[in-house]
């Protein structure tokens, strides 16, 4: 069971890391606003496989501890940090330097959601309950 909570945690983070390098690049293009002292495509793919190592991790606590209401509460805990996580790029301070700020949170919020994404998405593949 570990091991496939493994492969899916490494595997939704690298579908997370290429939607957000896709996305990195369409903003980009769409607005023509470089964020890349801030943000670029090594700490967004970093950020997302982080996310889904540490979410795996805690998905294969909760199982083993609480068995079937295990991967209830990690949904539940997984959506609402997701969430709850918005509030961080809207928060940002920017460097000085950096044209353009207010559109930061437009390419940054969505990104926040990509780990979760992923995860649900590549959950039906990887079903260890």
């Amino acid at each position: 069971m570990y091991k496939k909570i493994l492969v899916h945690s490494i595997t939704a983070g690298a579908l997370s890391a290429i939607a957000a390098n896709i996305y990195y690049r369409i903003y980009f293009f769409a607005t023509q606003a470089d964020f890349s002292i801030v943000l670029n495509p090594w700490n967004m793919s970093g950020l997302s496989l982080l996310t889904c190592l540490v979410a795996g991790i805690v998905y294969f606590g909760l199982v083993k501890w609480l068995n079937k209401t295990g991967e209830i509460i990690f949904n539940f805990l997984f959506s609402i940090l997701s969430f709850t996580s918005v509030m961080k790029p809207i928060a940002m301070t920017l460097p000085l330097k950096i044209q353009f700020p207010e559109l930061f949170p437009g390419l940054a919020v969505p990104m926040v959601f990509f780990p979760a994404m992923a995860w649900y998405t590549l959950k039906p593949l990887f079903k260890t309950v």
